[in-house]
């Protein structure tokens, strides 16, 4: 299918457009970060021989990112759609083709509860829910989802 491609230059400008998005943030429950602060987070993310990081394309549009990495002591994965790319399936179909680049199992995700969403894509993986996790200074409560 060819959803994916190693992260240029250029798509990191559309990354932060996508994360700078106040309805995308705070479905992800994420800080959106300023520009100077998310090329640094993207660089540092480029610059890590442990993560791997794809650029998500749909009809050759930049639509998002995802990404595994190592955190907690756990080997992890994340994904971030830009909003006009949502519901179509496109979530599903990139991280399908995703896992097949990580052979590393068990591999973890975390989600906000509230994104039903982002929990579909996951449970379309194969990912089971094995945890809830609320913090006292955050409204959010975080879903841990595991791919054995």
């Amino acid at each position: 299918m060819g959803l994916l491609r190693p992260v240029e230059p250029d798509d990191i400008q559309i990354f932060f457009a996508h994360q700078d998005d106040a309805e995308a943030a705070a479905l992800a429950a994420f800080p959106r970060r300023d520009r100077e602060a998310h090329a640094a987070h993207w660089a540092r993310i480029l610059a890590d021989d442990d993560v791997l990081a794809r650029t998500v394309l749909d009809a050759g549009q930049v639509a998002g990112n995802v990404v595994s990495f190592t955190a907690e002591g756990h080997r992890k994965v994340g994904y971030w759609l830009g909003r006009s790319f949502w519901g179509h399936g496109l979530g599903t179909a990139a991280l399908a083709e995703f896992l097949g680049l990580v052979p590393a199992r068990p591999l973890y995700a975390d989600v906000a509860e509230h994104n039903t969403a982002g929990r579909k894509v996951l449970a379309r993986n194969g990912f089971t829910q094995i945890g809830r996790r609320s913090y006292p200074d955050d409204e959010v409560v975080e879903l841990e989802f595991r791919l054995d």
